[in-house]
């Protein structure tokens, strides 16, 4: 969902123009994004806590060319979920997995029981869930 659609939602249910509340909806983020700064913690009742935290310098490995590199220490914004986001979210994983029972799938889409891991080599040959391998 994009900035433009929740303005959209949210003029339709309170009945503001688009334009006014476009307005209000940046406000909002912008006095979330001053707050951060500001304070390094707005905590919004029922939603969650968004915190700014340090994050320490470490030694990191590109990925591509597997060189050692410096990571600079850098402030990131964390974001803790409510109890209400955290139920809600927890809703859909039940719903999903539901869904996945009644059509005889797991959660990751394959048929219910089988292991999920791709077969590379045969079952019961060295190194296939064979201890030490």
């Amino acid at each position: 969902m994009t900035k433009k659609e929740i303005v959209k939602t949210i003029s339709d249910e309170i009945g503001l123009t688009q334009l006014k509340t476009k307005e209000i909806v940046q406000k909002t983020f912008d006095a979330i994004v001053e707050t951060l700064v500001e304070e390094r913690r707005i905590e919004l009742r029922n939603f969650g806590v968004f915190e700014v935290k340090k994050r320490a310098a470490r030694k990191a490995r590109n990925p591509r060319t597997g060189d050692k590199v410096y990571v600079p220490e850098k402030f990131v914004v964390t974001f803790k979920p409510g109890k209400e986001m955290e139920e809600r979210v927890r809703e859909l994983e039940r719903q999903a997995a539901e869904r996945a029972a009644q059509s005889g799938m797991d959660s990751g889409g394959n048929p219910a029981g089988e292991d999920s891991r791709p077969v590379t080599e045969p079952l019961g040959s060295p190194g296939y869930n064979s201890p030490g391998g």
